[in-house]
């Protein structure tokens, strides 16, 4: 397969509550399942950001009662309704913020935000040739567990991609192999 030099692509989704949004990625100018030869994209890594959807220089945060807010997003071929697990065949990338409150006894009388700690568990950095994608769209999706203190807020994700040429054969079993 002859490879292309990297470039990257940029996607974001606005989440405004406990509750799953997702956006869509048009592939279509990239992926190409041709007669005879056909473009794929391969996927070298995932980084995410998460921002304030009105401020991107805004803090976002939890410290309400509960024990802590998660933020989960994942990188999917199919579009979803709800955060899934990463057995299902769509998933491609995920990640999660999860940020803890620090009880009233520990903070001066005041429940106040804790640490915020972030993690892909599934990434394509972490395979050894990245991930192959031979789908017209991949949909970023996000959701978080409690509605945060500081409001809506944004989860961007770069993706550092290569093209690559494949047999018409091959590149349809991998896109059918991802829906």
């Amino acid at each position: 397969m002859a490879k292309s030099d990297s470039f990257f692509i940029r996607a974001k989704v606005k989440v405004g509550s406990a509750t799953y949004a997702q956006s869509e990625i048009d592939l279509g100018s990239f992926v190409n399942l041709g007669v005879s030869k056909s473009t794929l994209l391969r996927l070298h890594s995932v980084e995410a950001s998460y921002t304030d959807n009105s401020d991107a220089s805004a803090v976002i945060y939890y410290d309400g009662a509960q024990p802590g807010s998660l933020i989960s997003w994942q990188l999917t071929t199919q579009t979803q309704a709800a955060i899934i697990t990463a057995d299902d065949k769509s998933v491609v990338a995920r990640g999660t913020r999860y940020q803890t409150v620090v009880p009233a006894g520990f903070s001066g009388g005041v429940i106040a935000a804790g640490p915020v700690d972030e993690t892909q568990d599934v990434n394509p950095s972490s395979w050894k040739t990245g991930y192959l994608v031979g789908t017209d769209s991949m949909f970023l999706g996000s959701d978080a567990s409690q509605t945060l203190d500081s409001g809506d807020f944004d989860v961007s994700l770069i993706l550092e991609c290569t093209l690559e040429t494949a047999t018409q054969a091959s590149s349809v079993a991998l896109a059918l192999s991802q829906q």
